[in-house]
């Protein structure tokens, strides 16, 4: 397939429908099974292509091998065998992901009015000291767009119906277990940013594309995230541009003067959970919470992910005594939201009312804009 593999070693042969190789390269190494389809296969199913099978003990995608691969997705899920592949070192893009497990089978949806191939992937888990991530979903055309001549992405000019990226939808299941979230980041070149903290984040996710290319414009689904006892710390927000919004760190001066004591230096927290709802790349939530030791941060408002902007009200509400502490501690139905739990549960006590503060966070990411908002006393 084009590809360049370097100091290569290979034992292979074929018995039947059946290739074998013990293959040894800079870029992997391990065996490898590829079994072509019988001819009940191919009866049961004429567009059966097979299975790949895989045991490594080390996997390296560079930048080019990652496009090949992504090549061969933007054909057709028809295209890829079914796979059963595990790797025990598996990088990709420089980024040491740890044990990798896929197993996959093409076949033919009955979802839609007509029968139409699907790539579904029943097992993608990726397993790291700093998290464990199992995932299932599938890759399949969209019900509707087949034999449409064009289909427009929100974000992105108007594509013929060839482009089978835009005609197809990754769907996944999720679940991130998260042992240290600030070794999780910084796998992914975040370092420095959140030191320890443990938790989960679980939900559903799509974009139009194959399993491999997030497309941030067609992004949708919603997930939960619950972590608990970590530090915020004071990193530049270029690194890890939207933590450093959530984080507060772009306070200004004339408001670090009312918050010295909470987000000077890095904002511990004993918990950060809520959930989030994402429709065309753009992610809301109406129920973000962090609790500090000194004070409790809520959230409402949404991002835009590809854009890198965000609408963010943000409520500081001082952890004055018992009361306050146990009443920021409840957990917000996102059904009722962030200002009903306020205007309920905490704001009814005058002294938590009288020492809350409100906050507007717009502009970009890396250069977020601040603005203190004045609030009106509650309505006796």
């Amino acid at each position: 397939g084009s590809q360049v593999l370097h100091k290569l070693a290979v034992n292979g042969s074929r018995t039947g429908r059946v290739w074998r190789a013990q293959v040894d390269a800079t870029e992997f190494s391990g065996q490898i099974e590829y079994r072509q389809a019988s001819v009940p296969d191919l009866v049961a199913d004429s567009a059966n292509t097979g299975r790949l099978y895989a045991r490594l003990s080390r996997l390296t995608l560079g930048s080019s091998q990652a496009q090949d691969v992504e090549n061969l997705l933007d054909e057709q899920p028809a295209s890829i065998p079914a796979l059963d592949v595990v790797v025990d070192d598996f990088e990709l893009l420089g980024k040491k992901l740890g044990r990798l497990e896929v197993e996959a089978v093409n076949q033919t949806s009955v979802a839609q009015r007509e029968p139409l191939r699907e790539w579904r992937l029943k097992r993608l888990n990726l397993s790291m000291p700093a998290a464990v991530l199992n995932a299932s979903g599938t890759w399949r055309l969209q019900p509707g767009t087949a034999g449409s001549t064009s289909m427009s992405v929100p974000g992105a000019a108007s594509t013929s119906a060839s482009s089978s990226r835009d005609r197809r939808r990754t769907a996944l299941d999720f679940k991130l277990d998260i042992n240290d979230s600030g070794d999780l980041l910084a796998r992914f070149g975040m370092k420095d940013v959140i030191r320890q903290g443990r938790g989960k984040i679980e939900g559903q996710i799509e974009w139009q594309g194959s399993p491999i290319s997030l497309d941030y414009p067609s992004l949708g689904g919603s997930f939960n995230a619950n972590l608990e006892k970590g530090e915020f710390l004071k990193a530049d927000p270029g690194i890890a541009k939207l933590l450093g919004v959530l984080s507060l760190q772009s306070l200004p001066r004339r408001l670090m003067l009312d918050f010295r004591d909470v987000f000077a230096e890095g904002f511990p927290f004993d918990f950060v959970r809520g959930d989030v709802e994402i429709a065309k790349g753009m992610a809301r939530t109406n129920n973000l919470q962090m609790k500090g030791v000194t004070a409790a941060v809520l959230m409402d408002g949404s991002t835009d992910i590809a854009k890198e902007t965000q609408s963010i009200k943000v409520v500081v509400v001082p952890e004055l005594n018992a009361g306050s502490a146990s009443l920021i501690t409840a957990t917000i139905n996102p059904l009722v939201g962030l200002y009903s739990f306020l205007a309920q549960l905490v704001l009814r006590q005058p002294l938590i009312a009288a020492s809350t503060q409100e906050l507007y966070i717009d502009g970009t990411w890396l250069e977020p804009r601040v603005t203190k908002v004045e609030r009106r006393p509650a309505a006796k």
